[in-house]
């Protein structure tokens, strides 16, 4: 056999759960054609990791200290635009799977999902083919269905959620009352809410805001 066929898929898990990542180690490095290569508990060590290591894959959690999933996919993709990663995390609001997957994640799984799931979805971003759950993916496509908020709504949707008031809105960000009264107008209709409170609830599950 050639020794092409020997590599191994050289894998980089990074979660801030030592427990998660032990789990995940034995599981793979117990497959003949991927080894662990890394481990990183927070966002910075996996940037820093990538860059030094340059692996196949890097598996990658949502929710870690000094740097989020999401941030450490948009700043190793500037490093390079070809690489593999893979979002395995308890997260599924459609707004992160889709921010991660439209910032150049090749796949999103859940860490829930059957451990011959995640073995195929490693094996498959590192042959660079995308790879979701069938619920994952359906989040997406929800997703890509609905109105995106502008950078100021979800300016005003954080203000909102601390429970601040129109008046207080609009002097913390510099604007009218008039205009932070059509922001949350415009945020109620974009995420079909009746309420702030139905808004934030919304919000909160599909990822937009962390409470």
């Amino acid at each position: 056999m050639s020794a092409e066929m020997h590599k191994k898929i050289r894998v980089i898990l990074a979660d801030d759960h030592p427990v998660v990542r032990d789990g995940l180690a034995a599981m793979v490095n117990q497959q003949p054609d991927m080894e662990v290569v890394a481990e990183a508990g927070d966002g910075d060590a996996a940037i820093s990791l990538y860059e030094e290591r340059q692996p196949d894959v890097l598996v990658l959690d949502l929710r870690m200290p000094k740097r989020d999933g999401l941030a450490v996919v948009q700043r190793v993709m500037e490093m390079n635009p070809k690489a593999r990663l893979l979002i395995m995390t308890t997260y599924d609001g459609d707004e992160d799977i889709f921010q991660c997957l439209s910032h150049g994640a090749k796949g999103y799984i859940l860490k829930d999902a059957p451990r011959q799931e995640i073995l195929a979805a490693i094996r498959a971003v590192s042959e660079d083919r995308p790879y979701t759950s069938s619920t994952v993916a359906a989040k997406a496509l929800q997703r890509m269905a609905k109105p995106s908020l502008t950078e100021r709504e979800l300016d005003v949707l954080e203000l909102v959620a601390q429970g601040r008031s129109n008046k207080d809105i609009a002097r913390r960000l510099s604007i009218t009352e008039g205009t932070a009264k059509t922001h949350v107008k415009s945020i109620l209709t974009k995420l079909d809410a009746i309420s702030r409170t139905e808004a934030v609830a919304v919000a909160h599950k599909r990822g937009l805001i962390r409470l």
